[in-house]
């Protein structure tokens, strides 16, 4: 069996991974506030939108109280506030490791 130049430089660089958690890793880039809010805010509300929306494809509309066109016309804005308001809520736990592994320094 013979191991291309290709297959050992990867296994060398899977060998020699820094076996630290991502989290306990330094970072050696500062973090710009404007790119974590942005960040945070796209991996959040992808999310959630793309939750909300699967949601909504599995009901039909109610039988009654139903707002007819308008409501469907102002449920997607609607949805888009409420997946604004779970990004932020979330924010911590679901786009923070993220953002961790995004701002690692690359080799």
């Amino acid at each position: 069996m013979t191991i291309s130049p290709a297959g050992a430089v990867a296994s060398q660089a899977i060998l020699h991974r820094d076996p630290r958690p991502p989290a306990a890793l330094p970072h050696t880039q500062p973090t710009d506030p404007a790119l974590h809010k942005a960040f945070q805010d796209f991996v959040g509300q992808t999310l959630y939108s793309q939750m909300l929306s699967a949601m909504r494809k599995t009901v039909g509309p109610p039988a009654y109280f139903h707002g007819g066109r308008a409501e469907e016309v102002f449920q997607t804005q609607l949805d888009q506030l409420l997946a604004e308001k779970l990004s932020d809520a979330s924010a911590a736990t679901l786009a923070e490791p993220m953002y961790q592994l995004f701002t690692l320094p690359r080799r």
